[in-house]
């Protein structure tokens, strides 16, 4: 195998499979990234056996072949290139070693053979679509935040992609949720998307995902199947398994009956939350929220550290109420939203608060209230 290929392609193509590349694991072909070139193309593929991402990128090939090295070993050698540079891959494929020669500099790596790396089965995806990249980008963005961390509820781990009964009729929704916040994103049902079964789209895959959704121009054909998710562009694919377990219905805990309507301004809201915060202890963080007519004071008292008060001008016209939250949980969903205005509709101190920006019900957030 011997390509030349300019830096920059390949450090996007390198620095998208070490990514997937787990950093520590016992089996060593999984550290390594399979090269393989053939026309004039050249594929990058990594997996960590539960996620596959395959980018495939124009190149000068003058020998088609394929091996493996180690994917971090490669990228931290590409990334500390000069920009511009030729880059020039050969493997001769009996000495085990592949060159990679870039002006002055040379570098010698130790392969695997290609035969042991280990190829993700291609499903049968009962439902094929495509969307456009900020569409998935939106679904996707608003709702990582609220994936739990927890492994014993393992079926929180991720965000759960389905089709879904709206207001204007069926819509893709993207809901994720950690038992203390909940982000429920709906957008149109793209064509093709009505069939599709429910998947629960692990943390680490819409991290990696996020790569793919950029360019604000792409589509990105989406296949899902009982027991596989692919997102794909014409240069890159990502497989990932998804997670197995049954995701809880979550509309129980959207509350309907909130009627105590406060509208805030969401970035004055954000930046106050996090002023105050700063004084209050790391363990709880909590943040007192004090609503009268047009006026909302927020409040921390830590004991131990200080205290801290500031005052906004809001729209409020319900009777007075006192609720806490935990800091960062409002300051997450402070920063999802895009309009100007946050609305957040109350029930009582020890009821779930639902927020959502402006009129817009297709962004619709729950946080739980602290003891303050």
């Amino acid at each position: 195998m011997k390509f030349s290929i300019e830096r920059g392609t390949l450090l996007r193509a390198v620095g998208q499979a070490q990514s997937v590349v787990e950093r520590r694991n016992t089996i060593p072909i999984l550290a390594n990234v399979l090269i393989e070139a053939e026309g004039d193309k050249v594929s990058f593929r990594a997996t960590d056996l539960d996620i596959e991402v395959v980018d495939r990128v124009s190149a000068q090939v003058d020998k088609a072949g394929a091996t493996t090295v180690p994917a971090v070993t490669l990228h931290e050698i590409v990334r500390k290139l000069p920009d511009g540079a030729l880059v020039e891959i050969a493997d001769d494929g009996a000495s085990g070693r592949m060159t990679v020669r870039a002006g002055r500099s040379h570098f010698t790596l130790a392969t695997l053979p290609r035969e042991d790396f280990p190829v993700m089965a291609s499903a049968e995806y009962s439902s094929n679509f495509a969307a456009p990249a900020p569409v998935l980008r939106r679904l996707f963005d608003k709702s990582k935040f609220a994936i739990s961390t927890e492994e014993t509820r393992y079926y929180l781990n991720g965000v759960f992609m389905h089709v879904a009964d709206g207001e204007g009729g069926r819509v893709l929704r993207c809901v994720a949720t950690d038992g203390h916040r909940l982000a429920r994103i709906d957008a149109a049902l793209p064509e093709g998307a009505e069939t599709m079964p429910g998947v629960i789209v692990p943390r680490k895959t819409v991290g990696e995902l996020r790569k793919l959704l950029d360019d604000d121009e792409a589509q990105i054909a989406v296949s899902v199947s009982e027991t596989k998710v692919r997102f794909a562009t014409p240069e890159i694919t990502l497989t990932s398994k998804v997670i197995d377990g049954t995701f809880p219905d979550y509309s129980r805990v959207i509350p309907t009956g909130n009627t105590r309507r406060l509208e805030v301004d969401a970035a004055e809201f954000a930046q106050a939350v996090d002023r105050v915060a700063t004084v209050s202890s790391e363990r709880s963080r909590a943040v007192k929220l004090a609503l009268e007519e047009d006026r909302l004071t927020l409040s921390v008292n830590a004991p131990d550290s200080g205290a801290a008060e500031e005052e906004l001008a809001v729209a409020y016209g319900d009777e007075r109420l006192e609720i806490g939250f935990n800091a960062k949980y409002l300051l997450e969903i402070a920063s999802q939203v895009d309009r100007e205005n946050a609305v957040f509709l109350f029930n009582s101190a020890g009821d779930p608060t639902l927020m959502r920006e402006g009129n817009d019900s297709s962004a619709v957030y729950v946080v739980m209230p602290m003891r303050v």
